[in-house]
């Protein structure tokens, strides 16, 4: 009977130890409240005391959390055009005692806050471009804006915000149409423009062409009746010089020559004085030599 109250109060000894004690885990930050208010906060893992029944502890996560925008927003851009934009916000918790006095721990009131000043920095910029740009070139910069400026805003709370991303943007049913049939047609009118400008340039590059063509065949033709001019001068100058060795040779090549081109096909039909100088080998073997033997 004497070791039931020793055993009660090693169970309730266990059980105020137990209440004493509390661990925060690496993914989280904790706050020790008593009586409501914060008397601690703790940032590191680790196992930690409180006072039972007097203190509670309370934990936050300390991962990046996700901001994801239900339905794209309407925006408006420089040239009054609609835009329907959807982004996501990545943010984290950095000082849990600002982000608990700011929106009492509630993850979906830091939510409303930060997606209320993305939403508002986001049009502004937007406002401030045109289609083209808020489109394609200049979102990096756009989303780089509104991360600064909204993180300025988020420390107030006690939170930092890590990313801003636009998911997507583009234009309403509406106005889309209208949109593309002027991008098309101003596209036509680029195309038709370099197509012209082509064009242009194409005849100028054809008729260079055709100069330097006639350059290169009137130098060509220069220098062909050059050599020519020097050939037949050339050759003339060795027919004098053969001539001057052996005329009698020379004429009765000549006459070979003549009689080769002369009788070349069976069919042809010459009507001729049989003492023509042109037979004179065929009658006289000597040729001249012997005609003038004969005349002595």
């Amino acid at each position: 009977m004497r070791t039931m109250p020793i055993l009660a109060f090693l169970v309730a000894l266990l059980l105020v130890a137990s209440q004493s004690l509390y661990t925060v885990d690496q993914t989280k930050y904790a706050i020790k409240f008593q009586l409501g208010e914060i008397v601690d906060t703790k940032t590191e893992a680790g196992l930690y005391t409180k006072i039972p029944l007097l203190q509670n502890v309370r934990t936050y996560d300390r991962r990046i959390l996700t901001l994801d925008n239900p339905e794209p927003d309407r925006m408006t851009t420089s040239e009054k055009k609609p835009l329907l934009v959807d982004f996501i916000v990545l943010w984290r918790i950095t000082d849990v005692k600002q982000y608990y006095r700011s929106v009492r721990g509630d993850e979906e009131a830091a939510r409303r806050r930060l997606g209320q000043t993305v939403r508002s920095i986001l049009a502004e910029e937007f406002n401030k471009r045109d289609v083209h740009a808020a489109i394609s070139t200049e979102r990096d910069k756009i989303t780089q804006t509104t991360r600064e400026k909204a993180n300025a805003d988020a420390r107030s709370i006690g939170v930092e915000i890590v990313d801003v991303r636009l998911r997507r943007v583009e234009l309403p049913p509406d106005v889309t149409g209208p949109v593309y049939q002027r991008m098309e047609s101003e596209r036509r009118r680029v195309a038709n423009e370099l197509r012209s400008q082509g064009g242009a340039e194409s005849e100028k590059i054809r008729a260079d062409a055709d100069r330097q063509r006639q350059v290169i065949l009137a130098d060509a033709y220069k220098q062909a009746q050059s050599l020519k001019g020097k050939g037949d001068a050339r050759a003339s100058a060795i027919y004098a010089e053969a001539y001057g060795v052996n005329p009698e040779f020379y004429d009765f090549y000549r006459s070979l020559d003549t009689y080769r081109s002369t009788f070349r096909g069976k069919g042809d039909v010459m009507v001729l004085d049989p003492d023509s100088d042109l037979f004179r080998y065929f009658r006289t073997p000597g040729g001249n030599a012997a005609r003038d033997a004969r005349a002595k």
